[in-house]
């Protein structure tokens, strides 16, 4: 029976775990520069009051913030020193955001663009990211391995910012990351339909509903300074409902892409998105709430969870006894690009080189992508690609979806059925102008925002996406829900594979020995994880 199992699993996981209450804040992740050395391990840490097993990026939660400045190029090896045998021991990172152009292989998405790292060995990633600037993240693309630890922010400033003229402070103490956090590990979750998070996490630290009064996170202002907040949404599953008691919001970045002001003072934010907002310190030196609240059924701001604290310089150390007036939430489509708006190819719907049509249903806990689920292949698409496998023969079958070089595709992506939305929608490698906004009956070709997460909604609701096919290589389109990607929400957009070896720059050795460090492992580890951890019952 699987819930007596399941039952006896956690109460023995629970059991197994201390519940604590700390007087002290973690210190502030250090900050890494595009060059640097990441060690993936493992490590106890109880970042909401509970004690539990993590997987960790130089044992800490978040990991490092990484920064860059524009035009920098990129050198970060990942060192897998994992070890605790109740979660995954391989590994793979990935770079949120990068497109990654001509370094396909870097991408770090296991089984689409490599295999993954095994235990004690490593990869160097090497990679630039010419034009690019804003806010992005990196994280496990391995199985739902970042929902045990692994993510943590990455910026690349631009000295040349069209709008910093809007603010005075953007540094790693602007950085605010957002979580949801587990107290069970992530490879038994993964076989439960409908886990839900037991807390969330601002900058790494929160409280989780009965538990004890662990430290929250401050952020701490100078009161008449303008200050740019890097918000990253770094969950695995909830979006969250952002805002500051008494201090509005300008919108001025979306997922890397740079938009024109739009002034709010509450937003949702989806797993995977990133938004930059300008606060401008002007209230009474005071404490104020800074909250974050969870779609889950339940979820509150009693006893200070789903929340942080902002603190004006001079302010007594207490908590704030601020409440919430937001009223004015920001609105997809009242985003517009402010670089070089509107979306590729000629206007209007359907009249894109490239129309595609993707209808996701669910049933039993699994995701289908046009009556399909996503199944790992054995070989990355990229291996494939390389050693010359025809274009209609790239596996996972009826995953892989092939594009022609150079054209505007136009992605509709409906949602038939399948619960726990609104759904949000990654695509590796571009950003994409989002013509239809889910839950919204109009198209916007002329000034759409330009991200690359955005909502498919919910059952009933469809969003609509262009972008450029100017980018060779497999690129995976995923909900970033991670549960729901391990249930199959996903595909390949395999770009011109005729063209990858030429387009790509040579593939480092390391790259290929990736394939024989990971040696014997196979893409179902956690299959023998949930063995262990759910030995099977003795016959009767």
């Amino acid at each position: 029976m699987v819930i007596p199992i399941l039952i006896a699993s956690l109460v023995s996981l629970i059991s197994a775990a201390s519940i604590v209450s700390r007087s002290q804040s973690y210190p502030q992740p250090a900050v890494l520069g595009p060059n640097t050395t990441i060690i993936i391990g493992n490590k106890v840490i109880a970042p909401d009051g509970f004690e539990r097993p993590a997987t960790l990026v130089n044992g800490m939660f978040p990991g490092p913030l990484i920064t860059a400045q524009k035009g920098d190029s990129f050198a970060i090896e990942v060192v897998n020193k994992l070890k605790d045998e109740s979660m995954f021991k391989s590994t793979s990172v990935h770079w949120h955001g990068i497109f990654q152009n001509g370094t396909n292989y870097a991408d770090g998405t296991s089984f689409v663009t490599q295999c993954p790292i095994a235990q004690n060995h490593s990869f160097l990633h090497t990679f630039s990211a010419p034009n690019q600037a804003g806010t992005y993240w990196y994280h496990s693309h391995y199985s739902v391995q970042y929902c045990d630890g692994l993510r943590g922010a990455m910026v690349i400033y631009d000295p040349h910012d069209p709008l910093a003229y809007m603010y005075d402070v953007d540094d790693a103490s602007t950085v605010i990351t957002l979580s949801d956090w587990y107290h069970v590990v992530a490879p038994i979750l993964r076989h439960i339909i409908g886990t839900t998070a037991n807390s969330s996490l601002i900058n790494g630290l929160g409280r989780y509903a009965g538990g004890p009064a662990s430290d929250l996170a401050v952020i701490s202002v100078e009161q008449g300074k303008r200050y740019r907040m890097r918000l990253v949404a770094m969950s695995c599953d909830p979006n969250f409902l952002f805002s500051i008691d008494g201090h509005n919001l300008t919108v001025i970045e979306a997922d890397g892409q740079l938009t024109e002001p739009v002034v709010v003072d509450q937003l949702q934010i989806l797993a995977g998105q990133r938004y930059s907002v300008v606060l401008v310190a002007d209230k009474l030196v005071d404490n104020y709430w800074i909250r974050s609240l969870p779609n889950l059924i339940g979820a509150s701001f009693v006893g200070g969870t789903n929340s942080a604290i902002m603190r004006y310089q001079g302010a007594p150390q207490v908590d704030p006894t601020t409440v919430s007036t937001a009223q004015t939430q920001l609105v997809e489509t009242e985003l517009h690009a402010l670089i070089n708006p509107g979306a590729p190819g000629i206007p209007g719907y359907g009249n894109a080189d490239i129309n595609l049509n993707l209808q996701i249903t669910s049933s039993n806990g699994t995701f289908y992508v046009n009556d399909t689920p996503f199944n790992p292949p054995t070989i990355s698409v990229l291996l494939q690609i390389l050693n010359g496998v025809q274009p209609s023969q790239l596996l996972p079958n009826s995953s892989v979806i092939v594009l022609e070089a150079n054209k505007v595709v136009e992605l509709t992506l409906s949602m038939i059925s399948g619960p726990g939305g609104p759904h949000p929608i990654h695509l590796h490698g571009h950003a994409f102008d989002v013509v239809q906004s889910a839950g919204n009956s109009t198209f916007n070709y002329v000034n759409p925002v330009r991200r690359d997460v955005v909502s498919a909604g919910s059952t009933g609701q469809q969003m609509v996406i262009r972008w450029t096919t100017d980018n060779s290589g497999p690129w995976f389109l995923h909900c970033h829900i991670d549960w729901h990607l391990d249930a199959g929400f996903a595909v390949v957009m395999a770009e011109s594979p005729s063209d990858t070896v030429a387009h790509m720059n040579p593939v480092p050795q390391d790259w290929d020995q990736l394939f024989g460090g990971w040696g014997n492992f196979s893409y179902e580890e956690a299959a023998s994880i949930t063995t262990l951890l759910f030995p099977p019952s003795p016959p009767s």
